[in-house]
């Protein structure tokens, strides 16, 4: 299998804004599109679960698909996140994505369900015999109460031409190295932990799919990129200068600290969908805003 999808580098997985009665704020979102590209990020991930994209209907979904692929062009790549716990629903989503212009599709596991690994298998198989477009495998334990092993990525990898990639948010750097080592050629690996991503790309990872992006995308840019180029002390640096506040965005629950400091950028209002709630703690908040400051 050649892989033709061969999209590296930093790309961001957005937050959604809202506004004051809930609805999707697209005036903000155009905003933070256009901030991310001005920074040079490579590619944004629409409705993603930092995007709080449980909480959305079908048609809000499509909504935001078709405005980003509107809004984006071919100025950068936009991937619709569609994962659900229900195959039929994540292929009708995903078919959906598809029809709206979107240039590649983010997969979570089924959540809550926790498949074996046929069922994993024959959900994600179902996903790629229905579209066309590129798809990212998205492995993430601690959402999704289940892990995709070395043998069920590469088996996917192996399997079907338009799965392209993974973002690895298992933690595992062992089961990391093994699909790195093990991949087909052209498969991407994608860091889904900003803390993470200089050690997996010293690796060999391709880049990361970020949360802390949507608040310096340039900075998080500039150490992925410098990576890709191998100048490591560069992005040794810049890992480091950008460690604490890849702590404290996850000092709550994803995406709580990073839509908080878009609040404290002035770029959304604090407005969430339940579940999600304002960050619950003062200090908490305290430390996020004095870390950011160091970048705004």
């Amino acid at each position: 299998m050649q892989n033709t999808f061969q999209l590296k580098g930093s790309l961001v997985a957005m937050i959604t804004p809202f506004k004051e009665n809930g609805a999707i704020d697209f005036d903000a979102f155009e905003v933070l599109i256009e901030d991310q590209i001005k920074a040079g990020t490579d590619g944004i991930v629409f409705c993603g679960t930092t995007g709080e994209s449980p909480s959305f209907t079908d048609e809000e979904f499509e909504a935001i698909f078709s405005f980003a692929a509107k809004k984006c062009g071919d100025r950068i790549t936009v991937i619709a996140g569609t994962g659900t716990n229900d195959t039929h629903h994540c292929v009708t989503r995903s078919i959906a994505a598809e029809k709206c212009g979107v240039d590649a599709l983010l997969v979570s596991s089924p959540y809550y369900n926790k498949p074996t690994e046929e069922g994993h298998y024959q959900h994600f198989a179902a996903i790629a015999n229905a579209v066309d477009i590129p798809i990212i495998l998205y492995n993430v334990p601690g959402r999704t109460a289940v892990n995709m092993s070395t043998r069920l990525t590469l088996r996917l990898a192996n399997d079907f031409e338009n799965i392209v990639a993974v973002k690895e948010a298992s933690g595992n750097m062992d089961q990391i190295n093994e699909i790195l080592i093990q991949r087909p050629e052209g498969f991407l690996v994608y860091s889904g932990d900003d803390a993470l991503t200089l050690p997996m790309m010293i690796c060999g990872a391709d880049g990361v799919i970020s949360v802390i992006a949507n608040a310096v995308p340039a900075e998080f840019r500039k150490m992925v990129h410098s990576c890709l180029d191998g100048q490591w002390e560069t992005a040794r640096k810049s890992h480091q200068n950008l460690y604490r506040l890849m702590q404290l965005s996850m000092i709550e629950t994803n995406p709580i600290p990073i839509k908080t400091a878009l609040v404290e950028m002035g770029k959304v209002k604090e407005v969430y969908r339940l579940p999600m709630c304002p960050m619950s703690s003062a200090d908490n908040r305290a430390a996020l805003i004095e870390e950011l400051n160091k970048f705004i």
